[in-house]
């Protein structure tokens, strides 16, 4: 038998005659076997989760019941993934359903369903995500309830996967191009659904099944080994949870129908990206959402999945008290939970990979300090120009916030345009600007690197050379963020420019700020509780409240976010060719007295 070799991956099954030789036989074989679903009512039964998780599920499905069948629907013009999304939710809770309670109400309201989706003109392919999901749901409906079906059915399934999910597919695989070729999201998106769809029809379309099955192998290759050396996503934590819930689905997929994932799980750092999600979430619930992401808690059926398989029982608490139960939470829930602090995991990390530093002062404690710091790629996926960003929570509150992703339906949003956005430049974010008015306020192609990073006495630190973001301005741009004996966060900046110039320094918060002349302290204040944010150098600088919208001299469009309620703490340098900035964040304690000011001194003597 020849082999699989896919850069150092090596597995049983290279040709097409042999890559299906181990197909399980019958249905179903995506996630699940014959026994699956008995099974998992015996573990519903001995379990208070399982059975609370089964009852929601029950409750929603009751309601589908009634529910019209999802439409054709474009309404940006560009997405159909809204109802593809729609349609592989549904379609697992009525097919999880069916088997736990044998009611076959369940069954033909999936068929409504599908055979309204089998009736679309496409499944948008040039959007392929869309096709792609919508596939993902055809897979499960035709193998979950192959027995339901009547031959007639079965083709009509059948007939629309080949025709709207594989053919336009393998087009793509065919030309090597496309999602195919891409290392983010996409890949795993699109390779996962589509090689869902493979396995569930390979008896029935066995050609077509072998090639995509082997394509999809190979190609989701090259977004797996962005994992490494750590398990860090570059795209930030709501792409994490997307690449990652379709990674896993194809890993597991090929698991059941074949009974190997052709190594693709051991690849390097991917039995370590489960306890991303809990380093990169605060003690808030509000994750770090660098790049084009949402704060909301993380919600991934997937670390079930990772917890089993890498046997990392940390995922699964993660997910225990995050979950808003899906037919996937049911299916691989993981019984055996342990928190961070019982498996005394360190409280700080650095993610090489991703060039991110997550610090906090303990595990578990909601009042807990925490903060997130990034240097990176600003052309990674997704990306921003944020190098330099952090957030920061502390007493329940998150202080320093990220404001996230704008309207993907922007104009240009993910082209020439992209850095008019002010939620996509630097200035509305967390860190420094340097001349604004002069083009993008971080140089677009720039890759910068956590330089020093340490923990230990005195707290956890990390410094990141900006340099080569602030190009051509600046000589020097050194950003240092410190958990100062896990008590408060200092951030200190060192700049030296080619000439004088003008540099800002920003930080957006919910909180209402008021000032103690000289203005050199700002107390920021939300939900009853107080954080004293300090200058401590250089001299002449004040702070200042801004509304958080583009300086004067700065890209404006006219459609975008508003950033209500947000107000942006600043202080501004003009006419500076060397300076260094420290700024002191100290939460304030009721009968606790804050730390004593720390001495000021250099980064490198950090």
């Amino acid at each position: 038998m020849a082999a699989l070799t896919l850069g150092g991956l090596t597995g049983p099954a290279a040709t097409p005659a042999s890559l299906l030789a181990t197909l399980r036989k019958g249905h179903p074989r995506i996630l699940a076997s014959p026994g699956t679903f008995n099974d998992l009512q015996k573990r519903i039964a001995g379990d208070a989760t399982m059975l609370a998780w089964r009852q929601k599920l029950t409750a929603d499905a009751r309601k589908l019941l009634t529910a019209p069948p999802s439409k054709y629907e474009i309404p940006d013009g560009l997405r159909l993934l809204s109802t593809s999304r729609r349609v592989v939710s549904r379609v697992y809770t009525l097919a999880l359903l069916h088997h736990l309670e044998g009611d076959p109400a369940y069954a033909k309201r999936a068929w409504d369903e599908l055979e309204t989706a089998a009736a679309f003109p496409d499944w948008n392919p040039r959007h392929f995500l869309d096709t792609a999901e919508m596939t993902h749901a055809f897979a499960i409906g035709y193998d979950w309830l192959h027995e339901v079906w009547t031959p007639g059915q079965r083709e009509r399934l059948h007939t629309a996967m080949v025709e709207k999910g594989f053919q336009p597919a393998l087009k793509i695989y065919r030309a090597a191009n496309g999602w195919s070729k891409v290392k983010h999201n996409w890949n795993q998106v699109c390779n996962g659904g589509i090689g869902t769809g493979a396995l569930a029809l390979a008896e029935v379309e066995p050609g077509m099944a072998e090639e995509i099955v082997e394509a999809a192998v190979k190609s989701i290759h090259l977004p797996m080994a962005e994992f490494a050396p750590d398990g860090a996503w570059k795209e930030g934590p709501g792409y994490w949870d997307y690449a990652t819930a379709y990674n896993v689905l194809f890993l597991a997929a090929l698991e059941t129908a074949l009974g190997t994932d052709f190594g693709l799980s051991n690849l390097e750092a991917f039995d370590r990206t489960g306890l991303f999600p809990l380093y990169f979430t605060g003690p808030t619930g509000r994750t770090f959402n660098y790049a084009d992401a949402h704060d909301n808690a993380v919600r991934s059926p997937q670390r079930f999945w990772l917890s089993r398989r890498f046997h990392q029982p940390v995922a699964a608490w993660c997910q225990q008290r995050a979950a808003q139960p899906t037919a996937q939470d049911l299916l691989w829930y993981d019984a055996q939970a342990q928190s961070p602090r019982e498996a005394d995991l360190p409280l700080d990390n650095y993610y090489r990979g991703a060039e991110v530093v997550l610090m906090r002062s303990e595990w578990e404690n909601p009042a807990a300090l925490f903060a997130g710091f990034k240097a990176g790629d600003n052309q990674a996926n997704h990306s921003h120009l944020d190098l330099g960003g952090f957030v920061f929570d502390a007493l329940g509150e998150r202080w320093a916030l990220d404001l996230g992703s704008d309207d993907y339906n922007l104009p240009g949003y993910f082209g020439k345009q992209r850095w008019t956005y002010y939620r996509l430049r630097a200035e509305g974010h967390n860190t420094l600007v340097i001349n604004p008015g002069t083009g993008p306020d971080q140089v677009p192609s720039a890759k910068t690197a956590i330089s020093r990073f340490q923990t230990g006495a005195g707290g956890p630190l990390a410094v990141a050379d900006l340099t080569p973001a602030y190009a051509p301005h600046a000589l020097k741009v050194w950003r240092g963020i410190q958990l100062r004996d896990r008590r408060e966060l200092l951030v200190q900046d060192e700049v030296e420019t080619a000439a004088p110039a003008r540099v800002w320094w920003f930080m957006h918060t919910t909180a209402a700020v008021t000032f103690d002349e000289p203005r050199r302290v700002a107390t920021l204040e939300q939900g009853g509780r107080q954080l004293r944010v300090e200058i401590l150098s250089p001299d002449e600088a004040r702070w200042d409240s801004l509304e958080p919208r583009p300086l004067p001299g700065c890209p404006a469009p006219e459609k975008q976010a508003d950033n209500h309620g947000v107000r942006k703490l600043a202080l501004a340098l003009a006419d500076l060719s060397q300076a260094r900035i420290t700024v002191r964040l100290t939460p304030v304690s009721p009968g606790v007295a804050a730390p004593p000011p720390p001495g000021l001194k250099a980064l490198a003597d950090w």
